[in-house]
């Protein structure tokens, strides 16, 4: 698979022209933190799936506001990725749009391989693609539950497995799941989503207490009923009657959560829920 920002050679073309010359980190000193007045996460370099869509468009530029590189992972729509990186380049920031299927086992060793090339090691890990076709139980095949689980489950696992070896060496990082309440509920999407999403709790859980020693985050997002994203279930008017709060979410208000808990170097091992009050916990 050739990607935009894929290591040079004979079957990968060079670096494409999204990002300039890498300065030298002028607010962090020499492996510390951010130097007095700058942002906690500055200069960090962060992978965020899913950039396409709109909780992983407002997650990047909320990023790319706080001095993160950013790259933006995704998988078909380059449009509104490439248009993003431009417009973060064009502010001032870094950022390089990466793409790979993530339904093949080798998607998140490319987007992590076109990341490393182009802004380098992975401080910040925000996997946010997901599927949500809605089914029923007698609907779905056992391609569409392995299609969804692979996404959803699967690419995350391999991506923080790909990642946190690099964090622990460097003593820092941050991964941040997003989740679904649909993992709590059962959801209306599908027992094959509620159960991807399901499983991102597990291994939240099974990470996070492993490498809180080690300067590493791990917490999960569990967000429903978002506005501006694919994955609403439904009519928008017919599901804002359904929220205790009478409205539906908007991404940046998931950003805005985000950035709270990668911020956070106390903050681990949690699954937060973001749902205008669907599901009290």
């Amino acid at each position: 698979m050739t990607l935009p920002g894929d290591r040079g050679g004979p079957d990968r073309p060079p670096l494409a022209d999204q990002v300039p010359d890498r300065p030298p980190l002028a607010g962090r000193a020499p492996d510390g933190p951010p130097l007095a007045g700058r942002p906690p996460l500055a200069d960090r370099v962060a992978l965020v799936t899913g950039a396409s869509g709109g909780i992983g468009q407002a997650l990047a530029r909320r990023l790319a506001t706080e001095g993160t590189q950013v790259a933006l992972g995704y998988g078909a729509s380059a449009g509104p990725t490439q248009s993003l990186a431009a417009q973060i380049l064009a502010d001032g920031g870094r950022a390089v749009a990466v793409q790979a299927d993530l339904r093949s086992p080798q998607g998140p060793e490319d987007l992590i391989a076109a990341t490393e090339d182009a802004l380098g090691p992975v401080d910040i890990l925000v996997s946010n693609a997901g599927r949500g076709h809605r089914q029923s139980l007698e609907e779905v095949s056992s391609s569409d539950f392995d299609d969804m689980i692979a996404v959803n489950l699967r690419a995350p696992f391999l991506l923080a497995q790909g990642v946190v070896p690099g964090m622990r060496e460097r003593g820092f990082g941050r991964i941040l799941f997003i989740s679904s309440v649909a993992a709590f509920t059962g959801g209306i999407v599908g027992p094959h989503y509620a159960a991807s999403k399901a499983g991102l709790h597990g291994l939240t859980h099974f990470l996070a207490a492993r490498l809180a020693g080690h300067g590493i985050t791990v917490n999960a997002l569990a967000p429903a009923l978002i506005t501006g994203t694919t994955m609403l279930p439904g009519n928008p008017e017919e599901l804002r009657k359904q929220v205790p709060a009478g409205r539906l979410g908007h991404p940046n208000e998931v950003a805005d959560l985000a950035l709270a808990v990668l911020t956070n170097s106390y903050l681990t091992n949690q699954v937060i829920s973001l749902d205008g009050g669907l599901h009290p916990r």
